[in-house]
């Protein structure tokens, strides 16, 4: 049976309002952040997930925690859903990571990883997603990366497009993770 994925991005960090790209460094919410955290949980409270799935980075555990504190959902960590590793650039402007990221779809950050690595990473936590949760809905709370690598992987699209537009926030997105699915598009 299919999957159905719920799909919301991390609130709002410190380095995000300071123009940091975090990377894999832990990251922490901001106010602002926290009190977006608290909505999603109130904007999810009727969703009926089965369990959250998020990174195991300090900024999306921190949203799923206070968006599902006291709620009964399972909350599992997987590194699997971690944003892009920019490796010795982990924490650079912002606008210097705009600048560069569409040479880095298959070529590693210096001492990090591709966003075709993040791909292969979200495609192995689909999977076992498919075979361990089929006919379940459930929420996955992660980084833009991973957006991207579920909207390449479910929907098709061509990473090349992905990683070079415009982020544009909103209030979640859903996937379904069709019965069978093989982890080839």
């Amino acid at each position: 049976m299919a999957v159905t994925i719920v799909y919301e991005t991390h609130s709002i960090t410190t380095d995000n309002e300071a123009g940091i790209a975090t990377g894999w460094l832990p990251g922490e919410l901001s106010p602002r952040g926290r009190e977006l955290a608290r909505e999603l949980g109130e904007r999810r409270r009727d969703d009926g997930p089965a369990a959250v799935f998020t990174s195991d980075l300090r900024r999306a555990v921190q949203t799923a925690e206070i968006a599902f504190a006291g709620r009964g959902f399972p909350i599992h960590r997987d590194v699997r859903l971690r944003e892009c590793d920019y490796g010795e650039l982990n924490g650079m402007p912002v606008e210097r990571l705009a600048a560069e990221r569409s040479r880095h779809i298959d070529e590693p950050w210096p001492g990090g990883q591709s966003y075709r690595q993040v791909v292969g990473q979200t495609r192995g936590f689909l999977r076992d997603l498919a075979e361990g949760w089929g006919g379940a809905r459930v929420l996955v709370i992660a980084h833009s990366a991973n957006r991207w690598a579920l909207d390449h992987l479910l929907g098709g699209q061509a990473l090349e497009k992905l990683v070079d537009a415009p982020f544009a926030w909103r209030e979640g997105w859903t996937y379904l993770l069709p019965d069978g699915w093989d982890g080839e598009r």
